[in-house]
């Protein structure tokens, strides 16, 4: 969102949306304005007006598709709800607690999803490292009484075990050791209790 002017929002909502020209042009201000409010100094943020949106029109000129392609850019959970005063909570409507519990697990779930993609290689890494390990395990210290206080030595990895590594690897990525069999032992992290109540 940081980078988009109303202007690159507009074009952005010109690739899904045919016409409403009007309104496209005031969902984007309402929408770089709000951003801009937020990033601004404390100081400065009252100058900066925010402006909430009530779209109004009949069924079929785009209120929905803005609505999401507007939250889509600005990375913000979208609920649609029927919300007047000829829809009854369980027939149409759903009461405010159901739609603030809907958005808020929405935005618990685009966190979460962000917060995977950020570790993902990582993730990813660290996952081909262990099945190499299980594959070839690496070179462990050799069992030698030493004195107190000196260090025990290493054996350290020959130039053939770092080229057998590789060439796991390789084969690993490549999809060749996809029917091999390994066991790994996953203990499960303890982490503090949290439970939310719905």
């Amino acid at each position: 969102m940081a980078t988009f002017t109303p202007r690159e929002i507009v074009s952005e909502l010109d690739r899904y949306i045919v016409g409403q020209r009007a309104a496209k042009r005031a969902v984007a201000i309402a929408l770089r304005n709000r951003w801009r409010r937020l990033h601004v100094p404390p100081e400065l943020r009252d100058e900066i007006a925010p402006k909430n949106i009530i779209m109004i029109g009949p069924t079929g000129v785009g209120k929905t598709e803005i609505s999401r392609r507007l939250a889509k850019l600005g990375q913000a959970p979208f609920v649609k709800v029927e919300a007047s005063k000829f829809t009854e909570v369980g027939y149409v409507g759903r009461d405010v607690e159901s739609i603030i519990r809907d958005l808020t697990e929405l935005a618990i779930n685009m966190v979460r999803e962000e917060e995977k993609e950020k570790v993902r290689v990582r993730a990813r890494e660290q996952a081909e490292e262990r099945v190499l390990d299980l594959l070839l395990p690496p070179v462990r210290p050799e069992r030698r009484i030493h004195a107190v206080g000196s260090e025990p030595e290493r054996k350290a990895a020959t130039p053939e075990d770092s080229a057998t590594r590789e060439k796991l690897r390789r084969m690993l990525r490549e999809g060749k050791l996809d029917e091999r069999l390994v066991e790994l032992e996953v203990t499960k992290p303890v982490g503090p209790m949290i439970e939310v109540m719905t």
